[in-house]
């Protein structure tokens, strides 16, 4: 049975940073993109970072690029999502995604997705 652990999320002021971790199990880490989703109150959940299996394409969305940074570590099974500069908008329930194939694109689309954590709460205070 296929397991995400999500962890790292936690209440920060404007400008913070965070790190949060995705450890999955259950299925051959290497072989898939995997991908960090955000739903905040009210909202659809949106894209924010996606990384092919090997880590070496990523993609991110217009919000967070050049702030954000996807990593993995094929040997633990876990992905990571750096934040830095973090605006009161980031706040949000942020879940870690498993794509359905290698590329970094099969992780962006919830189409693409084929299972989701359980969640990790960011909340970012002005």
């Amino acid at each position: 049975q296929v397991r995400l652990v999500e962890s790292g999320g936690r209440l920060v002021q404007a400008g913070g940073s965070l790190r949060l971790s995705c450890e999955v199990s259950g299925r051959t880490f290497s072989l898939y993109a995997m991908g960090w989703h955000r739903q905040a109150p009210g909202t659809e959940r949106e894209f924010v970072a996606a990384i092919s299996s090997s880590g070496a394409n990523t993609q991110y969305a217009d919000s967070v690029k050049d702030r954000f940074t996807i990593s993995r570590d094929n040997a633990k099974k876990t992905v990571y999502l750096q934040m830095n500069s973090l605006k009161p908008e980031d706040t949000a329930v942020y879940y870690c995604a498993v794509g359905d194939g290698a590329m970094s694109r099969r992780a962006v689309d919830a189409q693409g997705v084929e299972y989701w954590g359980q969640g990790t709460q960011v909340t970012v205070s002005s």
